[in-house]
């Protein structure tokens, strides 16, 4: 039996139909996962036992399992989940003062084997289903009562190779009769894959794109992150420059500075540029240690360094505040261990 929650609102209004019941009874069935988050399908009130019956008999509402929850000292608390076949997941809920942001995870473990991240070094295991990425979004739902403000793929995996379930997943978010988040609310982050970026554009979802660039040579990112030898700068500058012209939604270049490895002043001129091109915004964020990884966390004073330095240029720049550190929470650290 397949989770119904892998079908899209139209998806299961031609099952359900196909099953003989009527097409509105789907409104319902949403409702209840999706608004009122239900656990059974006895608990849906206002559908017929004889229905209720034949949801049991031919779908399932299986639910990945939290295993154990930890909080940091900056109110980060991250979740880890176990999957219907034993394998392992996290996904982190990160307060700030004014947003509280869940972290999705879309694989358990990664095929890219970025050099810096954890995600990928116990070897990739399988992606997730459209149900699976959902659970997490309603496991979070439920924990925060409903506070979360945004919501990004940005946790164990590359979100575009797991493509179809991951968008199917953001239609069902986006949904009014789902969990009807607004696409400006959700945004996916990628390695930069350029052909799935392209397709991602013709899609006609008004999420945010956001680019894991981390290194402006080919050769610096080819070390740094092996998806460079197939889809090199030049490929996924001009794939993101196609999703800008085609979507009018500003790009965010997310940048891991790394001591003595990309903060260069010359990796500033690099990382203007490309900035400029795509007329994106820069989230720079300082690397955290992960196990492993010979990488160091840059000081603080390099960091303020890179920041004045792309300010100068007339970039527009954040520099994100590293949470969750001590859970192994924060960007890079998620490994889905047990």
């Amino acid at each position: 039996m397949e989770n119904i929650k892998n079908f899209t609102f139209n998806e299961l209004q031609a099952k359900i139909m196909a099953l003989g019941y009527d097409k509105y009874r789907v409104d319902q069935i949403f409702s209840w996962i999706y608004k009122k988050m239900v656990n059974s399908f006895t608990e849906i009130k206002n559908i017929s036992k004889p229905l209720s019956v034949v949801l049991e008999k031919n779908f399932s509402l299986s639910s990945i399992k939290p295993v154990k929850t930890m909080e940091a000292k900056d109110k980060t608390k991250k979740t880890l989940f176990m999957l219907p076949d034993g394998k392992f997941i996290e996904s982190v809920i990160i307060i700030s003062e004014k947003r509280k942001t869940l972290c999705i995870s879309t694989q358990a473990g990664c095929k890219q084997g970025c050099m810096f991240c954890a995600s990928g070094k116990h070897g990739f295991k399988r992606d997730l289903e459209t149900g699976e990425i959902l659970d997490q979004v309603l496991y979070a739902s439920r924990e925060m009562q409903n506070t979360i403000s945004n919501y990004v793929f940005m946790g164990m995996g590359e979100p575009l190779d797991n493509y179809d379930n991951v968008v199917k997943a953001i239609r069902i978010m986006n949904d009014r009769a789902g969990l009807d988040i607004g696409a400006r609310k959700i945004t996916l982050s990628t390695c930069g894959i350029a052909k799935k970026i392209e397709k991602l554009s013709n899609e006609n979802i008004q999420i945010n794109l956001s680019i894991s660039l981390h290194a402006v040579t080919d050769k610096k990112r080819e070390r740094l992150m092996p998806v460079n030898k197939k889809y090199p700068l030049k490929s996924l500058i001009s794939a993101a420059k196609k999703y800008f012209e085609k979507t009018g939604r500003m790009i965010t270049l997310e940048y891991t500075l790394i001591k003595g490895e990309n903060d260069s002043m010359e990796d500033v001129i690099g990382l203007t540029q490309i900035a400029k091109t795509l007329k994106a915004k820069i989230n720079l964020i300082a690397y955290m240690p992960v196990k492993g990884c010979s990488f160091e966390e840059p000081d603080k004073t390099d960091v303020q360094r890179f920041v004045r330095a792309l300010e100068k240029e007339n970039v527009k720049v954040t520099l994100r505040a590293s949470k969750g550190k001590e859970i192994n929470g924060a960007c890079g650290q998620l490994a889905g261990k047990s």
